[in-house]
Protein backbone atom coordinates (compact mmCIF):
# COMPACT_ATOMS: atom_id res chain seq x y z
CA UNK A 1 0.00 0.00 0.00
CA UNK A 2 1.09 3.26 -1.00
CA UNK A 3 1.98 5.56 1.66
CA UNK A 4 0.52 9.23 1.74
CA UNK A 5 3.39 11.46 2.72
CA UNK A 6 1.74 14.39 2.86
CA UNK A 7 -1.32 13.36 4.80
CA UNK A 8 1.03 11.59 7.09
CA UNK A 9 3.54 15.01 7.91
CA UNK A 10 0.33 17.15 7.96
CA UNK A 11 -1.10 14.93 10.33
CA UNK A 12 2.22 14.71 12.40
CA UNK A 13 2.53 18.34 12.42
CA UNK A 14 -1.20 18.52 13.57
CA UNK A 15 1.04 17.38 17.68
CA UNK A 16 2.23 20.69 17.71
CA UNK A 17 0.56 23.41 20.23
CA UNK A 18 1.28 26.86 18.23
CA UNK A 19 -1.17 28.27 20.19
CA UNK A 20 1.23 28.24 23.42
CA UNK A 21 3.13 31.21 21.52
CA UNK A 22 -0.19 33.01 19.68
CA UNK A 23 -0.15 36.75 20.45
CA UNK A 24 -3.83 36.16 20.76
CA UNK A 25 -3.71 33.84 23.46
CA UNK A 26 -0.94 36.49 25.08
CA UNK A 27 -2.84 39.28 25.21
CA UNK A 28 -5.72 37.29 26.31
CA UNK A 29 -4.64 35.27 29.12
CA UNK A 30 -1.32 36.69 29.79
CA UNK A 31 1.69 35.24 30.91
CA UNK A 32 2.22 32.28 32.75
CA UNK A 33 2.33 32.57 36.52
CA UNK A 34 5.42 32.39 38.49
CA UNK A 35 4.85 30.34 41.01
CA UNK A 36 6.52 26.66 42.58
CA UNK A 37 3.88 23.52 41.01
CA UNK A 38 2.29 21.69 43.26
CA UNK A 39 2.70 17.39 43.12
CA UNK A 40 -1.26 17.96 42.77
CA UNK A 41 -0.24 20.11 39.06
CA UNK A 42 2.44 17.67 38.28
CA UNK A 43 0.32 15.09 38.59
CA UNK A 44 -2.41 16.27 36.78
CA UNK A 45 -0.04 17.22 34.16
CA UNK A 46 1.87 13.72 33.90
CA UNK A 47 -1.77 12.31 33.04
CA UNK A 48 -2.81 14.74 30.88
CA UNK A 49 0.83 14.43 28.60
CA UNK A 50 0.44 10.80 29.05
CA UNK A 51 4.01 10.94 30.77
CA UNK A 52 6.18 10.72 33.84
CA UNK A 53 8.86 13.76 34.28
CA UNK A 54 12.40 13.25 34.47
CA UNK A 55 12.94 13.20 38.74
CA UNK A 56 15.55 15.86 38.20
CA UNK A 57 13.01 18.49 36.24
CA UNK A 58 10.12 17.53 38.43
CA UNK A 59 12.41 18.02 41.31
CA UNK A 60 13.24 21.57 40.22
CA UNK A 61 9.65 22.39 39.52
CA UNK A 62 8.46 21.63 43.20
CA UNK A 63 11.40 23.25 44.64
CA UNK A 64 11.88 26.15 42.38
CA UNK A 65 8.70 26.15 39.99
CA UNK A 66 9.15 28.18 36.62
CA UNK A 67 11.95 30.15 36.06
CA UNK A 68 11.63 33.90 35.10
CA UNK A 69 13.75 33.13 31.76
CA UNK A 70 16.42 30.52 30.93
CA UNK A 71 13.75 27.80 29.35
CA UNK A 72 10.23 26.89 28.77
CA UNK A 73 7.45 27.14 31.34
CA UNK A 74 5.18 23.97 32.49
CA UNK A 75 1.82 25.75 32.29
CA UNK A 76 -1.94 24.77 31.96
CA UNK A 77 -2.97 27.31 29.28
CA UNK A 78 -5.84 27.55 26.97
CA UNK A 79 -4.81 24.20 25.46
CA UNK A 80 -3.98 22.35 28.75
CA UNK A 81 -0.59 21.42 29.94
CA UNK A 82 2.32 21.93 27.93
CA UNK A 83 5.41 24.27 27.44
CA UNK A 84 4.67 28.04 27.32
CA UNK A 85 6.53 29.72 24.67
CA UNK A 86 7.20 26.43 22.82
CA UNK A 87 6.02 25.59 18.97
CA UNK A 88 8.06 22.80 18.51
CA UNK A 89 7.44 19.88 20.91
CA UNK A 90 5.10 17.49 19.20
CA UNK A 91 2.72 16.43 22.10
CA UNK A 92 1.41 13.31 19.70
CA UNK A 93 4.73 11.91 19.82
CA UNK A 94 5.82 12.46 23.95
CA UNK A 95 4.64 8.66 24.62
CA UNK A 96 7.13 7.06 22.11
CA UNK A 97 10.92 6.45 23.04
CA UNK A 98 13.23 9.06 21.83
CA UNK A 99 15.20 7.72 19.06
CA UNK A 100 19.01 7.50 19.36
CA UNK A 101 20.28 8.99 16.21
CA UNK A 102 21.69 5.57 14.85
CA UNK A 103 18.18 4.35 14.84
CA UNK A 104 17.51 5.87 11.93
CA UNK A 105 20.76 7.11 10.31
CA UNK A 106 20.18 4.29 7.40
CA UNK A 107 16.62 5.49 6.50
CA UNK A 108 18.64 9.27 6.22
CA UNK A 109 21.17 8.01 3.82
CA UNK A 110 18.16 6.15 1.98
CA UNK A 111 16.54 9.59 1.29
CA UNK A 112 19.24 10.92 0.39
CA UNK A 113 20.11 8.15 -2.55
CA UNK A 114 16.86 8.76 -3.34
CA UNK A 115 16.43 12.60 -3.79
CA UNK A 116 14.68 12.81 -7.24
CA UNK A 117 15.60 16.16 -9.64
CA UNK A 118 13.63 19.03 -8.41
CA UNK A 119 12.26 19.52 -11.72
CA UNK A 120 10.27 16.25 -11.38
CA UNK A 121 7.95 18.35 -9.32
CA UNK A 122 5.98 15.72 -7.84
CA UNK A 123 8.32 13.50 -7.24
CA UNK A 124 9.87 16.37 -5.18
CA UNK A 125 7.63 16.81 -3.48
CA UNK A 126 6.22 13.73 -1.56
CA UNK A 127 9.96 12.84 -1.01
CA UNK A 128 10.56 16.26 0.81
CA UNK A 129 7.13 15.36 2.96
CA UNK A 130 8.70 11.74 3.47
CA UNK A 131 11.73 13.45 5.10
CA UNK A 132 9.45 15.64 7.02
CA UNK A 133 7.87 12.65 8.69
CA UNK A 134 11.04 11.05 9.59
CA UNK A 135 12.82 14.77 10.81
CA UNK A 136 9.46 15.12 12.85
CA UNK A 137 9.71 12.02 14.29
CA UNK A 138 13.36 12.18 15.12
CA UNK A 139 12.59 14.47 18.35
CA UNK A 140 9.97 12.41 19.41
CA UNK A 141 9.99 11.29 23.28
CA UNK A 142 11.52 15.02 23.74
CA UNK A 143 10.50 18.70 24.94
CA UNK A 144 12.18 21.23 23.65
CA UNK A 145 12.70 23.29 26.19
CA UNK A 146 14.62 25.81 25.43
CA UNK A 147 14.95 27.93 22.01
CA UNK A 148 19.00 28.93 21.41
CA UNK A 149 17.86 31.37 18.22
CA UNK A 150 18.78 30.77 14.89
CA UNK A 151 16.90 27.24 14.56
CA UNK A 152 18.71 25.65 17.58
CA UNK A 153 17.41 24.46 20.43
CA UNK A 154 17.84 21.85 23.78
CA UNK A 155 15.45 19.14 24.56
CA UNK A 156 14.86 17.20 27.42
CA UNK A 157 14.31 13.77 26.92
CA UNK A 158 11.46 12.66 28.63
CA UNK A 159 10.53 9.00 27.35
CA UNK A 160 12.87 5.88 26.56
CA UNK A 161 16.14 4.73 27.41
CA UNK A 162 17.31 8.31 26.99
CA UNK A 163 15.07 9.48 29.00
CA UNK A 164 16.26 12.43 31.40
CA UNK A 165 19.31 13.32 29.58
CA UNK A 166 19.55 16.89 27.85
CA UNK A 167 19.98 16.74 23.77
CA UNK A 168 20.65 19.52 21.23
CA UNK A 169 19.21 19.97 17.86
CA UNK A 170 21.61 21.49 15.49
CA UNK A 171 19.59 20.33 12.64
CA UNK A 172 19.93 24.04 11.42
CA UNK A 173 22.85 23.93 10.48
CA UNK A 174 25.07 20.45 10.93
CA UNK A 175 21.94 18.33 10.56
CA UNK A 176 22.36 16.80 14.05
CA UNK A 177 20.34 16.16 17.31
CA UNK A 178 23.27 15.10 19.39
CA UNK A 179 23.54 14.25 23.25
CA UNK A 180 25.02 17.46 25.64
CA UNK A 181 28.21 15.53 27.20
CA UNK A 182 30.51 16.56 29.95
CA UNK A 183 33.63 14.48 30.50
CA UNK A 184 32.58 11.78 28.15
CA UNK A 185 29.44 11.41 30.09
CA UNK A 186 25.20 12.65 29.52
CA UNK A 187 24.11 15.43 30.65
CA UNK A 188 21.46 15.67 32.57
CA UNK A 189 18.27 18.33 33.93
CA UNK A 190 20.52 20.00 37.09
CA UNK A 191 23.76 19.96 35.68
CA UNK A 192 21.96 21.59 32.64
CA UNK A 193 20.80 24.30 35.03
CA UNK A 194 23.20 24.23 37.45
CA UNK A 195 25.73 25.60 34.48
CA UNK A 196 23.75 28.22 33.41
CA UNK A 197 21.66 26.45 30.46
CA UNK A 198 24.40 26.96 28.40
CA UNK A 199 25.83 23.73 27.79
CA UNK A 200 25.73 23.26 23.48
CA UNK A 201 27.64 19.99 21.76
CA UNK A 202 28.56 23.38 18.99
CA UNK A 203 27.78 20.25 16.48
CA UNK A 204 30.57 18.00 17.55
CA UNK A 205 30.01 15.06 20.34
CA UNK A 206 33.02 14.51 22.73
Amino acid sequence: MKIDWRAEYLRLLGGRRRGFFDPEVMRRDGFPVERRLSETDLREAEGELGITFPSEYREHLLRQGNPERGFNRLWRGPQGWGWYGDTHTNYDLLTQPFPHPDSYRAADDDLDDREPPREDTEAWEEWDDECGVLEERKTAGAVYLQEGGCGFSTLLVVTGPHRGEMWFDGRATCDQILPLRRAGRPVFFAEWVERGTSLTPWCQSE
